[in-house]
């Protein structure tokens, strides 16, 4: 579903991703990990034509979605009028699926997102991208300033749709170990580079990715 083969992205001078190669097929969940400023973002925004690459490819094969960065949500907005917004380019922009989906969002329909928790208004912002009918999902940090159960029903969110709709997903978090123990393969972004890759398992026993990304000792 995605193929991005030596990707170089520059901001000017200023070198953001060097030479970086990956790959998500059907039905695949992925994860990209790496701390604060490693470029994990500027994929996500060339992924989604936000940003022209300086030279490589990026092939995305289907319909792909993407759940931002902090949500981005329009907050004076219905929690239904954002899902729609979602689907502007859909002739059918009927919301029920996603309540069946998330049937938490139900209550809320039309409630302003502007009020509604972190959680809450993740799973809205995870429910627009769905809206779009995507093959494949990009999710930009899931987790950010989340509880730990909110986290969990996300993921389950995730899960499901991955497990029934055969969605590919390619989700880019700074927490580790919460990537590996969802995605079956994983790589590791540092200063703009792809520093690791392979499945999920063997990477959580490495012990350089221990160290650095699941606070373990070597």
């Amino acid at each position: 579903m995605i193929e991005v083969s030596d990707l170089v992205v520059r901001y000017g001078a200023a070198v953001a991703l060097d030479g970086v190669s990956l790959t998500v097929a059907a039905g695949e969940l992925v994860a990209l990990i790496g701390p604060n400023g490693a470029g994990k973002s500027t994929l996500v925004k060339t992924l989604s034509r936000i940003l022209r690459p300086h030279s490589g490819t990026v092939t995305v094969h289907g319909r792909l979605a993407q759940v931002p960065e902090g949500r981005q949500l329009f907050g004076d907005l219905t929690v239904d009028d954002n899902l729609r917004l979602g689907g502007w380019r859909i002739r059918n922009r009927d919301t029920a699926p996603i309540y069946e989906v998330m049937p938490a969002l139900v209550p809320l329909r039309h409630r302003r997102a502007g009020l509604l928790s972190g959680g809450e208004q993740q799973m809205v912002a995870v429910g627009r991208a769905l809206m779009r009918r995507p093959d494949v999902l990009v999710v930009d940090e899931l987790s950010l300033g989340l509880a730990p159960l909110v986290i969990a029903d996300l993921v389950g969110y995730l899960r499901s749709l991955h497990a029934e709709r055969g969605l590919a997903v390619l989700l880019i978090e700074q927490n580790a170990r919460l990537a590996l123990d969802l995605c079956s393969r994983a790589y590791v972004l540092e200063a703009g580079r792809i520093v690791a890759q392979g499945p999920s398992a063997e990477l959580a026993e490495s012990a350089a990715v221990a160290t650095a990304y699941l606070g373990a000792g070597s």
